[in-house]
């Protein structure tokens, strides 16, 4: 279970969709917020990239379906530190 979340976490494909996810979700958060479309496009990643990828992890969809999501929000937790990090830093400067 470990590899496999390792090897999600580490997946430069997943950690690009969800840059790319936020900064969606940044342009539209005045219509839309932030939580909802973060929310969703978390799972919808975790999703995605577990059916297409199914057969060279070993585990159970479900299973691997969760730990997407986990890995998901480990990479947006990064993401968005790093984001406010550097709008502190604009507003500071």
């Amino acid at each position: 279970m470990l590899d496999i979340l390792t090897s999600q976490l580490l997946d430069p494909f997943r950690i690009g969709l969800i840059f790319f996810l936020l900064m969606t979700a940044l342009r539209t958060r005045a219509a839309m917020g932030m939580a909802a479309p973060l929310a969703m496009g978390v799972v919808f990643i975790a999703i995605l990239l577990t059916i297409t990828t199914a057969a060279t992890q070993p585990g159970s969809m479900p299973e691997k379906i969760g730990l997407g999501i986990v890995a998901n929000l480990v990479i947006l937790a990064v993401l968005l530190a790093g984001w406010t990090v550097w709008e502190r830093s604009r507003r500071q400067g």
